[in-house]
């Protein structure tokens, strides 16, 4: 197994398994400082929390972004109460992004089904687990 193989299979590891730094160098072959130089390199607890945000908390924080801003339209004076241009304009843009988020299938989701299928594979051919994760990863990382 090449540096590199042993590099995206470690980070795999931390993503997906939740393995301590210590766990996943003994199981990868390599020093705890090595793991360590990759995590920070490849900001493995950025990669983490981006696919760890559910698709629902995404949605739930934009929608109470516009509640927000229609919180402060309604504190104006009556007869005033109508969204500037810049104000409606993000309502917009923030239903949007929620009606997307509602019909596309998000890295959460498509990270959860993978991993059903990892955890499905590994008792099965080890090898393949290996090969698919890697795969699985890299087109993780094509989402992103």
């Amino acid at each position: 197994m090449t540096s590199q193989q042993k590099r995206q299979w470690a980070m795999s590891m931390y993503i997906h398994e939740n393995r301590t730094q210590e766990e996943i160098a003994d199981v990868v072959g390599v020093s705890r400082q090595t793991i360590i130089r990759w995590a920070k390199a490849d900001k493995w607890h950025e990669h983490k929390a981006s696919l760890t945000m559910t698709r629902e908390g995404q949605i739930q924080a934009l929608q109470q972004q516009i509640v927000e801003i229609n919180n402060n339209i309604l504190q104006r004076e009556e007869g005033k109460r109508f969204a500037s241009p810049k104000e409606a304009d993000t309502i917009s843009k923030l239903t949007n992004a929620i009606n997307k988020l509602e019909t596309d299938a998000g890295i959460h989701d498509v990270v959860s089904v993978g991993q059903r299928f990892i955890a499905w594979l590994r008792p099965i051919d080890l090898d393949q687990t290996k090969r698919f994760t890697q795969l699985f990863d890299s087109f993780i990382n094509s989402l992103m």
